[in-house]
């Protein structure tokens, strides 16, 4: 049976809808039915609320919890990430993949409901959908999708927009610093798959990333929590190799240090390339330190290191 990221991460859904006061968001119900969740742009939003909506991301197939980790001499507050289902959790939900644009508006789009929309190629290279009757999507916006805008997400998810749950959060806010130090061990596996490797060999992954400063603004806010993933991010992937992998050769390749485009803070080199995506290498996108387990052979590869000094400009200590 196939497992359906959407159920899954319904039930989250619920648990933030019952406790909305205890989490300061707001739910409401657009008049086309589609039940909206404020985690950030009119309301306080905040740490709890950003852990549930990182495990809404993974689709309800991983466990995010607040910790804090120790980078340098700095003690920052963090998240640490486990999911028994990787490729799933997070290339066929979490990743923000999606590009929401109708006429003005525009969003990231992120989490479950990716797997009903299917408008990735991706999905064919991963061979998975989820055939839901309830969708549930993220969106990395300051705005909230009005309903135009969810009546065509849930068209392209192939559901009624009654089954719709949007969870709109900004990046430069509590809950959206804490989902965005969540994605730690989906941007490992990225990187993983940027380089050919099989994620159905991938067995179970494990991240810690530091919590972002929430910053004055949404475009600050991208810098410094890519920072907390490129310059104090770590994984831990176990692995069930084949003969003809070479993991001593793909751990090297695998750090966010192995990019020409290593270290600044992500913010400088955003703004240095006119804020344009397309300028910024996406081999760059990658914990600063990763280690593979491969529990077929018993060795075990590591490569890169965690940058508190480029952290501290980031933070702007």
């Amino acid at each position: 049976m196939t497992l359906s990221v959407n159920k899954k991460a319904l039930e989250i859904v619920k648990e933030i809808i019952d406790g909305q006061e205890d989490l300061e968001c707001s739910v409401s119900e657009l008049d086309n039915g589609t039940t909206l969740i404020d985690a950030g742009i009119n309301c306080p939003g905040g740490i709890e609320a950003g852990r549930l909506i990182g495990e809404i991301c993974l689709g309800g197939l991983g466990t995010v919890r607040v910790t804090e980790t120790h980078i340098g001499n700095l003690t920052l507050p963090a998240v640490i990430v486990n999911t028994d289902n990787p490729k799933i959790a997070t290339m066929c939900s979490q990743y923000a993949g999606w590009i929401i644009r109708i006429d003005t508006y525009f969003a990231m789009g992120s989490g479950p409901a990716r797997a009903l929309s299917v408008t990735e190629k991706l999905y064919d290279e991963l061979k998975y959908r989820d055939g839901a009757k309830c969708g549930v999507i993220v969106l990395e916006t300051r705005t909230p999708p009005p309903e135009n805008v969810t009546e065509f997400i849930a068209g392209k998810c192939g559901i009624s927009p009654a089954d719709l749950f949007c969870i709109a959060v900004p990046t430069a806010s509590l809950a959206g610093s804490v989902q965005g130090s969540s994605r730690i061990v989906e941007v490992g596996v990225r990187k993983l798959h940027e380089l050919a490797f099989d994620l159905d060999k991938i067995r179970t992954a494990h991240g810690v990333a530091p919590i972002a400063p929430v910053a004055k603004n949404d475009n600050r806010a991208r810098g410094v929590t890519n920072d907390c993933i490129l310059y104090g991010g770590k994984t831990f992937y176990f692995v069930e190799s084949d003969d003809d992998d070479d993991l001593a050769d793909l751990i090297e390749k695998a750090p966010s240090s192995a990019s020409s485009q290593y270290g600044q803070p992500f913010y400088d080199l955003f703004k240095g390339f006119g804020f344009d995506f397309n300028k910024v290498d996406p081999l760059l996108f990658s914990p600063a330190e990763i280690t593979i387990n491969d529990i077929k052979t018993g060795k075990t590869y590591k490569a890169g290191n965690l940058n508190p000094e480029v952290l501290k400009q980031s933070f702007g200590m």
